[in-house]
């Protein structure tokens, strides 16, 4: 009887005190229904082993799930998770890096503010991951302990049953054809990036000297009121270019319209840097005299090097506007 009592103890210690006793009659009462007369150890073991682990049968007691989320909620709580955490790790990134470069005054070196980033960046999306996890994780948590209905269908996004007609609202994407989560938040990252860059390029890029405490910032390669005549354009682009990145989010798959926006945003794009490149006053006249200086550069070789400059971006822009109508092209395939 030692195992008996064991047994029930185990089962009762995990139980709400004033619940202990009434379970523990009813327990002894069922096993000693299912033993024999002058039931052997063994009798005993056989008759536990039916009744099975302590723990699984005090949850069924207590009428409460023993896993944080279970499976009728676990794949809309990692499809959200797959959806969520990415946006917030993108606009966790796109503000550190704005902050970072809008505060910069132009006294650190490039490369400095760039490992500031960095390592800035990989504690703050570690942060910021695990808040968005533990905070979507507690309220699945108490979703699946507040749910009333007990049974472990999966639900859909839409948190309803399953059903054929879900699979209208399926769309098939060949894989090569598809637009990505991970490429719209790319191209909004990207767009952040080089907006904050272009109106911060005066005190970011320029000509540094090793000193002993460090490299000093000297002069700036660029004329910052000249960047700056050009904020329509600019501004512009960046509308256009986050307007690209919701639609192709909608989307989701290259198709000839989707090609199409892509050619002529490329095309604008192209058509703002050969405008703001173009302009003479764009260099910094000291960075140009240290320039021809140090390398003493001629007329040709700067013609030649602006020239190699804009063949060099009219080449990607043609790939990318041939490559996005390459795969607004690709057929679809069922099984």
């Amino acid at each position: 009887m030692k195992l008996i009592d064991l047994y029930i103890q185990e089962v009762t210690r995990r139980l709400p005190e004033e619940l202990r006793e009434d379970i523990a009659l009813e327990l002894r009462s069922t096993i000693e229904d299912m033993l024999p007369e002058e039931p052997s150890e063994e009798d005993v073991k056989v008759i536990l082993s039916q009744l099975g682990n302590p723990a699984i049968l005090a949850n069924g007691y207590l009428d409460r799930p023993m896993h944080l989320i279970g499976p009728k909620y676990f794949d809309v709580y990692t499809s959200l998770l797959k959806i969520i955490i990415p946006i917030t790790l993108t606009i966790s990134l796109i503000t550190l890096i704005g902050k970072t470069i809008v505060t910069s005054t132009g006294e650190e070196a490039l490369y400095s503010i760039i490992f500031s980033i960095v390592s800035k960046g990989i504690w703050q999306l570690l942060i910021t991951g695990m808040q968005t996890a533990f905070w979507i994780t507690l309220i699945f948590a108490i979703i699946e302990r507040t749910d009333k209905v007990r049974d472990n269908i999966p639900l859909t996004m839409n948190f309803k049953k399953w059903t054929p007609d879900d699979l209208k609202n399926i769309s098939y994407i060949p894989k090569k054809k598809a637009i990505t989560k991970i490429h719209v938040f790319g191209s909004f990252l990207w767009t952040a990036i080089w907006a904050s860059v272009y109106f911060n390029a005066s005190s970011l890029f320029g000509i540094y000297e090793s000193q002993s405490d460090g490299f000093k910032f000297i002069s700036s390669a660029f004329n910052q009121e000249v960047l700056f005549s050009y904020w329509p354009l600019v501004t512009l682009v960046i509308v256009l270019e986050v307007a690209f990145a919701i639609y192709k989010g909608f989307a989701r798959q290259w198709t000839k319209k989707v090609a199409v926006v892509n050619a002529l945003l490329q095309t604008t794009i192209l058509v703002a840097f050969i405008v703001i490149i173009s302009n003479n006053e764009l260099w910094n006249a000291t960075f140009l005299t240290y320039i021809n200086e140090t390398a003493q550069y001629t007329e040709q070789v700067k013609n030649w090097a602006y020239q190699s400059i804009i063949v060099t971006f009219v080449i990607f822009t043609v790939i990318d506007i041939i490559e996005g109508f390459r795969k607004s092209r690709i057929t679809k395939k069922y099984f």
